[in-house]
């Protein structure tokens, strides 16, 4: 990682390369993925097993794409005691911050002779992408938690997770432990596009769903553009980033830690540390160099911090926090005395770890929000996925007689003004 002073030209520039990924996908790979989700909407069943044979499991049949309560069982016996202990306690603690985000349905007679509301209604079916890694040994847990808590705590009926099985055709006995105790009704061994083709359209065996969630890769990212709208979407994530703030105080192995817990997710990852005092700035750059030569994902991480790593060196903290605004990161930590005093200074982020002892893994497994967060800048205008993305809001609108004659010209003129006639004619032959 490359210190740099800011305000400076060099600086401008490395930051101009990192604000410009984008999410790797090409006219190629997004043709690739019109074609496999074209596919699943007309051949269903038959395409999902064809592709999973193809990429994941060469012998799984469409009738094995369920995972079996036999299958629940055998998983619940193979997980270690200590796993369902912390299972638990990470259930409990997101379950209990989610439910604080439930709304409320309500009614408005303010204005005589007219009642207004808003009703509150879950989505009846959604979806749970879960990534699958080569063999299954790295099992996204936190994923099944993140993306299914909060849809039963909004009232979701139907809740479905996709993940895609190992080449013996199994799924992974801690995905799904987790589930199991999140309360997932149905769980299918396919992944990739044609696994969200299959929410989005349905199958024979794979249930239509009206939203889906979770994170995945390229493939997983361009099909879940292409269906939104058909259903609703979390977000398009990108990859991920993180930017810590730090003073004098902070320490450098700390930071060094948290930058390449970050880094070693993607070769497109950013870690970004803007900091106040050049000296820590040395000595977090020492660190990493230090650090990432005993990660087994080391190659992944330098990559990472060789092209989208950067050390900022400001002035002072109100321009530290300025940057942060710009970049409106996944992940904003703050390495400064007395974090929360300053926490009316950030602007933009998806989340915030304030505190030496608050590093950004304790949010994506066991703090209480979501950990699925806005990438790529668009922190500036959305949120963590939350109960929100599982819910509908209904407007209710009820006019009395006496009421409508009140506002009735005022429509009209509206309407008019408008040049629409049949609008204002609707209103009119009632008076």
């Amino acid at each position: 990682m490359e210190i740099y002073s800011y305000p400076s030209k060099e600086a401008t520039e490395r930051i101009d390369k990192v604000k410009s990924r984008g999410i790797g996908d090409t006219e190629e790979l997004n043709a690739r993925v019109a074609d496999i989700l074209s596919d699943v909407m007309k051949r269903g069943d038959d395409a999902v097993i064809e592709y999973t044979n193809i990429f994941d499991s060469p012998e799984l049949k469409k009738e094995d794409l369920e995972v079996t309560d036999a299958e629940v069982k055998e998983a619940l016996l193979l997980v270690s005691d200590e796993f369902k202990v912390s299972l638990k306690k990470a259930v409990k603690q997101i379950s209990n911050f989610h439910k604080k985000q439930k709304r409320a349905s309500f009614i408005d007679i303010d204005r005589d002779g007219v009642i207004l509301g808003q009703l509150i209604n879950p989505v009846n079916a959604a979806g749970v992408y879960v990534p699958g890694a080569k063999g299954g040994e790295t099992p996204l847990v936190s994923t099944v938690l993140m993306g299914g808590i909060p849809a039963k705590i909004a009232g979701v009926d139907n809740l479905i997770m996709v993940t895609p099985p190992t080449g013996e055709g199994k799924i992974n006995p801690h995905l799904i432990a987790a589930a199991y105790e999140v309360g997932f009704d149905h769980i299918y061994k396919t992944g990739s596009a044609w696994a969200i083709g299959a929410l989005a359209y349905g199958s024979e065996t794979i249930p239509e769903v009206d939203v889906i969630v979770g994170p995945g890769n390229i493939y997983v990212t361009i099909a879940k553009k292409m269906v939104s709208g058909r259903v609703g979407i979390d977000m398009i994530a990108g990859p991920s980033e993180i930017l810590v703030i730090a003073d004098s105080s902070a320490r450098p192995d700390f930071i060094a830690a948290d930058l390449l817990s970050q880094a070693e997710h993607d070769e497109m990852a950013s870690s970004i540390l803007v900091t106040t005092n050049k000296e820590l700035a040395l000595k977090v750059k020492e660190e990493v160099e230090l650090r990432i030569e005993s990660l087994p994902r080391r190659a992944m991480a330098k990559k990472s911090t060789d092209d989208y790593g950067i050390i900022l060196v400001t002035e002072d903290l109100n321009s530290a926090f300025d940057l942060a605004a710009f970049f409106a990161p996944e992940h904003l930590e703050l390495m400064v005395e007395n974090p929360m005093e300053h926490i009316s200074k950030v602007k933009n982020a998806g989340a915030i770890f304030a505190g030496p002892f608050t590093p950004e893994p304790m949010g994506d497994y066991i703090a209480g929000p979501n950990h699925v967060l806005p990438t790529g800048r668009t922190a500036r205008f959305s949120s963590a996925l939350s109960v929100d993305n599982f819910i509908k809001k209904t407007s209710l609108i009820h006019y009395s007689k006496a009421a409508f004659l009140d506002d009735a010209d005022h429509v009209i003129a509206l309407a008019e003004i408008e040049g629409l006639s049949a609008h204002a004619e609707s209103v009119r032959v009632r008076k």
